[in-house]
């Protein structure tokens, strides 16, 4: 897991520049309860957004983090939170899952803004992807 979590912040902005323009920690070093920020280009509907590693399972290749500032917090999301897990698939590669749950303050609709997420997100794993069939060795 380990390479989930930190793959995001050693080569997300090089490989989707488009989406993000930086990635650093913030806080901590790496390990539960570790603040990363994630610096967007106009791809996203936020400019920025800080999220905090609340569970990880190296051996499991699982990681659960929440929304803590930016990324819509207080303007139109309640709450955020991410879970990543990566499976075995049966062709001898992996499935990536991920689960996000958000809750929507009151009055505020589901928009083309959370879609617009969605897109550039499955885009940044889709990123991912094409480097580590690429490279195999890259995080081992």
């Amino acid at each position: 897991m380990a390479s989930v979590s930190s793959w995001t912040l050693e080569i997300a902005s090089p490989l989707v520049s488009d989406v993000v323009t930086s990635a650093h920690p913030v806080e901590g070093e790496g390990g539960v309860g570790s603040v990363r920020q994630f610096n967007f280009t106009s791809a996203m509907p936020s400019s920025f957004m800080k999220e905090r590693l609340e569970f990880l399972d190296a051996d499991k290749c699982e990681c659960k983090s929440t929304l803590v500032e930016g990324g819509g917090i207080g303007v139109a999301i309640e709450t955020a939170t991410s879970h990543i897990k990566v499976e075995p698939a049966a062709d001898g590669g992996s499935v990536v899952k991920v689960d996000s749950t958000y809750k929507l303050l009151p009055g505020v609709e589901v928009n083309d803004e959370i879609t617009k997420a969605k897109e550039s997100v499955t885009a940044i794993f889709k990123a991912a992807e094409a480097y580590l069939v690429a490279n195999p060795d890259a995080y081992n």
